[in-house]
């Protein structure tokens, strides 16, 4: 027996990334079990959030200011700029509490396979912010998979003949990883990225 509200929920619920049918439908459920105030905010939360929140004009990062808080802190190195693809990269960055500088966010990576060129992507306003001559290092932050890689390589290219150092963050071994069960690639960029101690 399908009811149709139920049905709509859990397919709405099930577009979330990492949602299945099976998670949606328990979710559906769980919200239809909670006090109507509580499903309210929920679903309040949701609007608010979609409302309120933009990307920061500087970085591309979300906030709920005219700017995030990350480029209105005057603390912060303004001749460093660390680039992520998503804006959820800056969290990850930042609970390292090791980088002081300043982030772009590109909105995604090069993939020629599902149409997402240079273009689409917020490179322009990147060489825009190293044009002005405040930016001494960029560090590439991409993921470490083909579409990270590529878009790395393509920014690099483009900065070389501004004079910027390029860096990239290593990649290699996580802590408490064990050799045994670790690929090929990683080893390989694990060795390539070594330093002398």
């Amino acid at each position: 027996m399908a009811i149709a509200s139920i049905e709509k929920l859990t397919t709405q619920l099930g577009r979330l990334p990492g949602i299945g049918h099976k998670t949606a439908q328990r979710l559906a459920y769980h919200l239809l079990s909670v006090p109507k105030e509580q499903a309210a905010e929920l679903a309040e939360a949701i609007t608010a959030a979609r409302e309120k929140v933009h990307p920061c004009p500087v970085c591309g990062a979300f906030t709920d200011l005219e700017l995030c808080e990350i480029c209105a802190d005057p603390k912060r190195t303004e001749d460093t700029v660390c680039v992520v693809s998503d804006a959820r990269d800056v969290l990850s960055m930042e609970k390292t509490r090791e980088f002081h500088g300043h982030y772009h966010v590109l909105n995604g990576s090069l993939s020629p396979m599902n149409g997402i060129g240079p273009g689409a992507l917020r490179i322009n306003a990147l060489l825009e912010r190293c044009r002005s001559g405040q930016v001494r290092e960029v560090i590439l932050a991409t993921n470490p998979d083909v579409e990270g890689e590529a878009t790395a390589a393509y920014i690099a290219k483009l900065l070389k003949p501004l004079g910027i150092t390029t860096s990239r963050i290593a990649h290699g071994i996580p802590i408490g990883g064990n050799l045994e069960y670790t690929d090929e690639v990683t080893l390989a960029k694990a060795l390539e990225g070594r330093r002398i101690l």
